[in-house]
């Protein structure tokens, strides 16, 4: 098994111990190059007196310019139709104060979705009043939505060539037709941020293994998730299967915990309305739930570094981006410098890698309001739009940023990841200059019973699953971990 780690003051290395019995062997853990990249998604001095319009302002006002320069790049050699018999030469980017009927020209706007559906204040207050209450629903898009594109002056609806259902509220985007005589503008084309500039990968001269789980899912019922989770603690921690899948297991460099750590059974019918703080009345499950955190990560940080992001059950706030969890309530793991408590969304570079993901809020939420088939669709598209939550502020929460929005994607990230999915997916993308990354939909851990290893030196993702039998018979452990 893996030997003890001591700290050793006044430095980051960790210093390792003999084992306790000589004749087992010792394997030693790399420490990757690790440097956060979170710092944006801080927010400091909070203040919710600010109007949302300010952050749609503030996206469009970064974006433009990108747009700009892609709406160049693909439709620079088009000549532009000035009117019945007129053509002049280059591309025509106007804004919508500037449009002229039948002008063919190119716009840069937020995209706006009219959704009959979506859910408002009216089915609450429906609900009081004990009238009909709207059916629920898993996806919120009908046929008679409407996309309607804005700038900081006016609003346009838009027709033609763009998928209706595929877009979302809040996404820039570049369009190129011309409006017609009754005030709609026809949608020829059109085009998104795409992938931004990536910095390349470092090669590595061997193996390293970054561990992604989700949804622990602590302070439920079900004894079985408990068991695969140990499982998976002991395993990482070299206290799990024979030598050669220890050795394989010491190649695991850094574990990421990306959100949902507590059960939703944990909260109260309030918890969606009001912040997630431990107090007198938090109910005695969430309080069990965070001690037993603790505990588990306590394991881990004494073997391996670990990063531990919050998600929708976690005690902190609602809103994205959702700030770290306090350490005063991880009073044990908090001792280690291994631990890193770090915000949602996290960003981080390990051996040269770059991590960008979320705890899977953004996906759900794109999800409900468009005809995207799965979390991994989601974040293709996420990572085209150069955005990381185009749905907030408006179906989901966020801080109203006042001057910039730290969801904008300045630098395309190695492997883009979500978590709390279904099922564990995984696919590798090209962008236009040849980027490549990897995106990972990591699975509810406490319903699945597996988590993802992602190969640092191929960026190859591969499952690592614990499936626990009933009682009286034998427990099982699959470990698909590269020696």
């Amino acid at each position: 098994m893996f030997s003890d780690l001591s700290l050793q003051r006044g430095g980051s290395s960790l210093l390792r111990r003999p084992a306790s019995d000589d004749q087992a062997p010792v394997f030693e853990r790399l420490s990757p190059a690790y440097a956060a990249g979170s710092e944006r998604f801080r927010v400091g001095e909070r203040s919710f007196g600010r109007q949302y319009a300010h952050i749609y302002a503030a996206r469009l006002m970064q974006m433009r310019p990108l747009l700009t320069e892609r709406a160049r790049r693909k439709w620079g050699e088009l000549p532009v139709v000035l009117g019945p018999g007129s053509v002049g030469p280059g591309l025509a980017i106007r804004k919508l104060c500037d449009l002229q009927t039948g002008e063919q020209c190119c716009i840069v706007g937020t995209l706006f979705k009219r959704m009959e559906l979506q859910p408002s204040i009216l089915r609450e207050i429906s609900e009081e009043h004990n009238l009909l209450p709207q059916p629920a629903r898993t996806r919120h898009i009908s046929a008679s939505d409407e996309l309607i594109l804005e700038d900081e002056l006016q609003r346009i609806r838009l027709e033609g060539r763009l998928d209706r259902d595929r877009c979302v509220t809040g996404s820039v985007i570049a369009i190129y037709g011309a409006e017609r005589n009754d005030g709609r503008f026809t949608v020829e084309d059109f085009c998104w941020a795409d992938l931004p500039v990536q910095t390349p990968r470092p090669p590595l001269s061997s193996d390293r293994f970054v561990l992604l789980a989700s949804g622990l899912g602590l302070g439920s019922s079900r004894a079985d998730s408990m068991l695969g989770l140990q499982l998976l603690v002991d395993m990482v921690t070299g206290q799990l299967g024979e030598p050669g899948e220890q050795g394989g297991a010491a190649a695991i460099t850094r574990v990421l915990l990306a959100g949902n750590l507590l059960s939703q059974s944990t909260q109260d019918k309030d918890a969606s309305s009001k912040p997630r703080y431990l107090t007198k009345k938090t109910p005695p499950g969430s309080v069990e739930a965070v001690r037993l955190l603790d505990e588990l990560l306590l394991q881990l940080v004494a073997s391996v570094p670990v990063d531990v992001m919050p998600g929708q059950n976690d005690p902190t706030n609602y809103t994205l981006p959702q700030q770290p969890l306090h350490r005063c309530l991880l009073p044990l793991a908090s001792a280690y410098p291994t631990l890193q408590l770090t915000p949602n969304p996290y960003q981080a570079s390990i051996d040269g890698v770059r991590f960008l993901g979320t705890s899977g809020q953004n996906v759900s939420d794109i999800l409900r309001f468009s005809s995207l088939g799965g979390p991994l669709d989601v974040l293709e598209e996420t990572l085209r739009l150069g955005h990381l939550a185009p749905t907030a502020p408006d179906t989901l929460g966020c801080y109203p940023f006042y001057q910039r929005d730290p969801f904008i994607l300045d630098e395309c990230p190695h492997v883009y990841f979500s978590g709390s999915a279904p099922t564990l997916r995984s696919k590798v993308i090209t962008g236009p200059d040849g980027q490549e990354v990897l995106l990972v939909a990591i699975p509810e851990f406490h319903s699945t019973q597996t988590a993802a290893l992602v190969n640092l030196r191929t960026l190859d993702c591969q499952p690592i699953s614990f499936s626990a039998f009933g009682a009286g018979e034998e427990e099982e452990s699959e470990m698909n971990v590269s020696h």
